[in-house]
């Protein structure tokens, strides 16, 4: 593995994630608590090496920059998608933060009204993050 093999790891990263989120609530709303916490906490550890690495790729890659050059509606869907996820991925970790720490304090009505808002917002992170590898290195990827 290389640092060009990191971005296709991040989407990988952030498609598991997404998916644990949305098992993990199926879970909570039919009561299954010891499931939920299950994939929840399996969601934090794929996000944490999400970031990791995602970290590591823009320490490692000085030089590489990947640009999209797709022109028409591709690239205003792209810069969109990119616009709202940039923001609302920095918002993700102190929201992701203030959601954990009640439930470890068993404040579960803490945990429950902050969960209302980080659930969606990590949820919209982790699936526009694959997107924004698909568009990027799939779908319309650079001329070389």
């Amino acid at each position: 593995m290389n640092v060009r093999d990191l971005p296709l790891l991040n989407a990988s990263l952030n498609g598991i994630s997404a998916l644990l989120i949305m098992i993990g609530v199926v879970f909570i709303k039919t009561d299954r608590k010891k499931a939920h916490i299950i994939t929840m906490s399996t969601a934090l550890l794929t996000s944490t090496l999400f970031l990791t690495s995602y970290v590591a790729y823009h320490w490692l890659s000085k030089g590489i920059v990947t640009k999209f050059t797709h022109p028409g509606w591709p690239k205003s869907i792209y810069y969109f998608i990119l616009a709202t996820h940039i923001p609302l991925a920095a918002l993700t970790v102190p929201l992701v933060l203030m959601t954990v720490i009640p439930a470890l304090r068993a404040r579960y009505d803490r945990h429950r009204r902050i969960a209302k808002w980080t659930v969606p917002i990590w949820l919209y992170v982790s699936v526009t993050g694959v997107l924004v590898y698909l568009m990027l290195y799939v779908w319309y990827p650079p001329v070389k």
